[in-house]
Formats: structure tokens, sequence, C-alpha cells
């Protein structure tokens, strides 16, 4: 099976995983915190919610006009594999794509993560289920302490210079509203 076909089917697995992993510790944390899996929000907060989701919505959106959804999945995949197997980050077999730096990343370097977690939000004020919460503060936690981390070390390795004053310019994970010039 080739590399694009495995990212397609590995990549959403773990995700899932990751997802049912992150939403059992948000339950779990819930029990052990004692705090209620339902906090009651006034209808007025689960309309914020439903401007929540629909801001990342449309974040989410606007990443994929620049990043098709099967172009993430296979950089991922390639990254992941790198990751797991100990590979040199520079290793620049199976990532060819070119460093996108137009729409989102304009104004973060990581505007998926930025969106999942968005989303995350929305759902927990929409649908008022604390877990959502917790699940949202571990992803932000996968994202930023172990994911990043291992990603800008190979796209520097991959891009060098190009990279590093991109990331000079481009916030990590909050957006910017200044517009970097590229």
């Amino acid at each position: 099976m080739e590399p694009r076909q495995q990212a397609l089917i590995v990549v959403p697995l773990i995700i899932i995983v990751l997802a049912s992993a992150f939403g059992a510790l948000g339950h779990f944390m819930e029990i052990a915190f004692g705090v209620p899996s339902r906090l009651c929000m006034p209808p007025a907060l689960r309309g914020v919610g439903v401007v929540v989701l629909a801001l990342g919505f449309l974040f989410m959106g606007w990443v994929f006009r620049y990043r098709k959804p099967a172009e993430i999945l296979l950089s991922t995949y390639v990254t992941m594999r790198k990751f797991i197997r100990r590979t040199r980050p520079g290793d620049a077999s199976a990532r060819t794509e070119p460093l996108v730096l137009q729409g989102p990343q304009r104004h973060v370097r990581h505007p998926l993560y930025f969106a999942d977690v968005i989303l995350l939000l929305g759902w927990w004020l929409v649908l008022d289920y604390t877990f959502l919460l917790f699940m949202a503060f571990f992803f932000f936690l996968w994202f930023n302490l172990v994911v990043i981390r291992f990603e800008e070390e190979e796209l520097r390795a991959l891009y060098g210079e190009q990279y590093e004053t991109y990331a000079k310019t481009v916030p990590r994970f909050f957006p910017s509203l200044k517009c970097t010039r590229r």
C-alpha cells in the first residue's frame, strides 16, 4: 500500500484513538475534581458557542483552501512515522510539499491545531459537556508539548532559513491580527 493510502487510513484512526483517550481522560478529570458533567449554561452562553463553532469551521475551511485535507493527512503521516521511528527530522523522504505561507498561515504557524481547539471549545459551549472542555485542554497540551515541537524541528530542517524567518514573525498557536507580508 502506498504512503498516501496508508495516511488516509492511519492518521484518522490515530485521531480517533487520541480523541477517545482525551475524552475519557476528561471524564475522569470531572470525577477526580468533582466537576459536574454539565454546568447548566444559560442559553446566551450556548449561543456564544454557536458563534465559536461557526468561527472554528470557517477557520478550518480557510485552512483547507490552502492545504487540501489529503495533503495534510499525508504530511502528518510522514511526520508521525519519523517521530515514531526516531528518524532525523530533516529526512525529506516523502515530504515534498512547499512551505505554505499564505492564508491563515500568515497569522498563525499552526492554524489547524488552533482550529481544532476552537472547535472543541465551541462544542463544549453548545453541548455543555464538561469533558469537552478538558478535551480541548488536553489537545492544546498535546499539540504544544508534543506535536508542534517535533513538527517545527522538522520544518526547520526541511526549509531552513525560510522557516526560521517565518517563525520569528508569525505566532505559534494563537493567531495575530497583524498580517505578515509574504
